[in-house]
């Protein structure tokens, strides 16, 4: 199996046996999709821009703030939640979510899955 269709198999897995997750994606550090297991009506590169800079502010300001080590960027919106966690050095996981979610499930396979995703890109 390629390493492409391994990613792709990951994010598959998160997005149907996890409850709740609506759809994922890797991102690279530059802001460029990798794999994607999103809706048909988002635009990947905007996805893609926008989690990895997020990502990015993210981790600095856990630096800056002295707050430790980085784990994850969370964001509330009125219909679900956007969850950052970086997966490897070179790569961002982002999970979307329902508003219902169970978010101590949703945190453990999304930390799962960007440790088997930071493995997969070595």
């Amino acid at each position: 199996m390629s390493k492409s269709d391994q990613l792709a198999k990951i994010l598959k897995t998160l997005s149907t046996t996890t409850p709740d997750v609506e759809g994922a994606a890797i991102i690279d550090n530059d802001g460029l999709m990798i794999a994607s297991a999103l809706s048909a009506d988002l635009d990947e590169d905007s996805v893609a821009a926008m989690s990895a800079a997020l990502l990015g502010l993210g981790e600095r300001i856990v630096s800056e703030l002295k707050r430790g080590a980085f784990e994850m960027v969370m964001i509330r919106g009125s219909v679900g939640f956007t969850i950052l966690v970086r997966a490897g050095d070179g790569a961002v996981l982002a999970a979307l979510t329902t508003k219902q979610a169970k978010l101590g499930l949703i945190f453990l396979d999304v930390s799962r899955a960007a440790t088997e995703v930071g493995r997969q890109l070595g």
